[in-house]
């Protein structure tokens, strides 16, 4: 019988084994770096690494570890890190030409928790320039390719982290979501993802795309992994002021409760047109799979999910239009060459620094933000959003989770939609109300298609409802075929 490398196993395993001293950390990091030299030149999933670095990390902790020093929960386990999220002395680039040689003087809140919990930073991960975009293909350093299928795209904007999990070119990763960029890439390749609750995870040290949309969060190659890494960086921050007054959580304590008399809802709307079959038939088997494990299934209304695209892409991009703002040569960054006029001097900075998509959003939310066009669109928007709201509301009044598909279809080509944006961004369809509403919302691997593509299965929750959305993801995932990630199965039985 032949076992998997470390790099192939998920965190919690080598967390076990770590903690018995039956590897040590510089082991792991061997083999996982042996695995991005390999693969990391055909699928593009990061952007800078530290590997002197993470080894020498590695070597620190195991030393530690050897003089039976207390450590932290991550204590020698590698995560990658999407590269819009501050790293200081890591250049910080947010896929973009604007800040391709950014360097952050500090760390954002989510990588200080890690570091407290002595989790190790590998490297900064390929995404959507800013974060827009559905596909990974307007990264100024090239599109992430899908480990599954390297013609097809790995999804965005946290495809890069997404990408790297699938091909156990990392442990465990982060990424952002702003309208579904955790979770549409980690449905697309076949790993799970989690946006939590906005305000359960502060910002502190995110690049700003839409700021009351943004929130970090954890992609991983199953669903226990994913509740560790999320009880570490969530948590009060009073340097974030939209960070909610709750305290870190031990998630994977949750798996132990009960599961009877949990409701799910079942959302016509997210059933229709536009619905691949395929799709479509693996999410109903995934709802089937627990209303058979004890859980009850209802019909729930969410009237004006029709509205969110529209909604969503007036307030995303006004807001990015005010956020990026900040990019204009001056303080740091991108500045074109020459001996120019301060206005000439900001227009071709602000021309040669951007790429079309965020050009095209910049211009979007400056018109919808435009006098005469403000009550006409924002404000609209503002009052459409609330309702969508509202709708959650009503329906958990009615049902404890609600199940959709994740993403209305299977990874696309690359170049199939790039110059379609509107046909792009209805990849977001299932994923943008969550944001909408700030509530939690997890991508599920859940079946593939006949070309072997993976699906995605959505559970969204209450606010604050991570643990019950985490164990519902959990009793499905123990209970399908398919488990998350490459299919290797073949381990030692005492790794369980």
């Amino acid at each position: 019988m032949s076992y998997p490398k470390l790099n192939q196993l998920k965190g919690w395993q080598l967390k076990k084994m770590l903690e018995k001293r039956q590897i040590s950390s510089r082991e792991i990091l061997t083999s996982l770096f042996d695995q991005i030299h390999k693969e990391n030149p055909r699928i593009n999933a990061y952007i800078t690494l530290q590997e002197k670095q993470a080894k020498r990390s590695a070597e620190r902790i195991d030393d530690l570890r050897l003089k039976g020093e207390n450590l932290g929960a991550l204590a020698g386990l590698p995560v990658a890190v999407k590269d819009n999220i501050c790293t200081r002395g890591i250049r910080t680039t947010c896929g973009s030409k604007m800040l391709a040689n950014f360097v952050p003087p500090y760390d954002a809140t989510a990588i200080q928790k890690l570091k407290r919990a002595d989790a190790i930073i590998v490297g900064k991960t390929n995404m959507d320039e800013f974060g827009m975009g559905s596909s990974n293909e307007t990264s100024f350093f090239g599109p992430v390719r899908n480990p599954y299928d390297l013609e097809r795209i790995s999804g965005g904007s946290s495809g890069g982290s997404a990408a790297a999990v699938a091909s156990h070119m990392a442990i465990m990763a982060l990424g952002s979501d702003t309208g579904g960029s955790i979770r549409q890439p980690a449905s697309f390749c076949g790993v799970v993802g989690l946006k939590p609750t906005y305000g359960r995870v502060s910002r502190f040290g995110l690049v700003a795309f839409a700021s009351s949309l943004d929130q970090i969060g954890a992609i991983t190659k199953d669903v226990k992994d994913c509740a560790l890494l999320s009880g570490v960086i969530c948590g009060h921050d009073r340097r974030d002021s939209t960070s909610l007054p709750e305290e870190e959580v031990n998630y994977v304590e949750s798996f132990d409760e009960d599961i009877e008399n949990i409701r799910i809802g079942v959302a016509p709307e997210y059933f229709g047109g536009g619905l691949d079959e395929e799709v479509k038939k693996v999410v109903m088997n995934g709802i089937k799979l627990l209303n058979g494990l004890g859980m009850k299934v209802e019909e729930v209304s969410l009237p004006h999910t029709d509205k969110a695209i529209a909604t969503y892409y007036v307030l995303a991009t006004a807001e990015a239009s005010s956020n990026l703002a900040r990019y204009d040569g001056i303080k740091y960054g991108f500045r074109a060459e020459g001996d120019l006029e301060l206005a000439e001097m900001y227009c071709r900075t602000r021309s040669q620094g951007f790429g079309a998509e965020v050009k095209r959003r910049i211009i979007l939310g400056t018109y919808v933000l435009s006098a005469g066009y403000y009550q006409a669109y924002y404000a609209k928007a503002q009052k459409v959003r609330t309702l969508i709201r509202d709708d959650f509301n009503k329906a958990f009044d009615k049902v404890d989770v609600i199940i959709t598909p994740t993403s209305p279809t299977t990874a696309f080509k690359l170049g199939e939609k790039i110059d379609d944006p509107l046909t792009m961004y209805l990849s977001d369809v299932y994923t943008i109300s969550a944001n909408l509403a700030g509530i939690p919302a997890i991508s599920v691997p859940c079946g593939k298609d006949s070309e072997g593509l993976p699906i995605g299965l959505q559970i969204m929750g209450k606010p604050l409802s991570e643990d019950l959305i985490l164990r519902v993801a959990y009793l499905l995932e123990q209970n399908l075929s398919t488990p998350a990630g490459f299919n290797f199965k073949l381990y030692p039985e005492s790794m369980g």
